[in-house]
């Protein structure tokens, strides 16, 4: 598997036109806090809002640890225009040997219904099926997540169906909507 994602903590920096997309650091736990700790933001996510910046803290330590472990992809969502880190977005559940993964992403609601997480996702998605050689992407969303639904269906992701009580958040099973998308049908649709 040439030029993917390699276990010696490297995480390729993306650019988009008005994103960079980049490893986290410590550094950034006061821009994640600002809309980790807002339950509006948080309520599609199976960790607790964040309490303190030492919440954040530790959230941060384990997500930098994670690079090591080659199942969980963080970059933070940088906005060039600000500076500032405004949000993650992931592959989890990546399973190499069989070319797939998960897409995961949460975004300040400062900046939600303004293109940035589909911007930020094209970029991984291209990244994801051209260097990781995966053949196929999946998206677990609540069912009452509708913004998260209509960005992966404008990825030309497809609903496969739903799995029932799928993951827990809050204390309470949930079901979830599973969208893909193929690599070829992500090469044809572009």
């Amino acid at each position: 598997m040439a030029d993917t994602y390699e276990t010696d903590n490297h995480l390729p920096v993306l650019e988009t036109e008005r994103l960079i997309l980049r490893k986290l650091t410590l550094a950034d736990a006061e821009d994640m806090f600002e809309y980790a700790s807002e339950p509006m933001v948080s309520r599609f996510v199976p960790w607790e809002v964040h309490k303190s910046v030492e919440d954040t803290k530790a959230f941060l330590a384990f997500l930098t640890e994670s690079y090591g472990k080659k199942r969980k992809l963080t970059w933070a969502i940088e906005l060039k225009s600000e500076g500032k880190m405004i949000g993650t977005i992931d592959f989890i559940n990546w399973l190499p040997k069989r070319h797939k993964a998960e897409l995961a992403y949460i975004l300040s609601h400062n900046y939600w219904g303004s293109g940035l997480i589909l911007e930020a996702a094209k970029s991984l998605l291209d990244y994801g099926f051209q260097k990781m050689e995966l053949n196929k992407v999946e998206a677990p969303i609540m069912l009452d997540n509708f913004q998260s639904q209509r960005v992966v269906e404008k990825l030309g992701m497809q609903r496969e169906g739903v799995a029932r009580q799928h993951m827990i958040i809050n204390g309470e099973f949930v079901d979830l909507a599973m969208y893909s998308i193929l690599k070829r049908e992500y090469v044809s649709g572009s």
